[in-house]
């Protein structure tokens, strides 16, 4: 068993972060679902389609919710995910490098892979010292 991963993002970002990871790792070590929220979409739908997919990602180790903006619909719909039954941690601030840093921990648990997230996704970031 391994955690699962839930994508919370707006419109678009979710599958394309998906694909670029792909392009990167073909077969991807852990499941990973995503839900893109449109900008129109009412937040108790969404909120109830996503707990579906918790719920199936969800095979006993939790799922760690990688939300793309902290505060915005996508990731307070990830936090009130708690609510559900499903054991869950919620990392925001998803880029590619978080991703990427995820999937290449599959094997660690749910608490240590959200910190992983985190460390991951500030370190991809890099200013040029121009």
């Amino acid at each position: 068993m391994s955690v699962g991963v839930l994508l919370m993002t707006h419109e678009s970002v979710g599958q394309a972060l998906v694909k670029a990871a792909r392009h990167v790792l073909p077969k991807l070590p852990l499941r990973v679902a995503t839900v893109e929220v449109p900008a129109l979409a009412d937040p108790d739908v969404m909120r109830t389609l996503t707990a579906k997919h918790a719920r199936e990602l969800d095979q006993g180790e939790g799922v760690l919710v990688l939300a793309d903006l902290y505060g915005a619909t996508p990731c307070n719909i990830g936090l009130s995910l708690a609510t559900v039954g499903v054991r869950l941690r919620c990392v925001s601030g998803l880029n590619l490098p978080m991703l990427l840093r995820v999937l290449n921990y599959a094997d660690k648990p749910l608490d240590e892979l959200a910190e992983i997230a985190a460390s991951g996704g500030r370190g991809g970031i890099f200013i040029d010292h121009a």
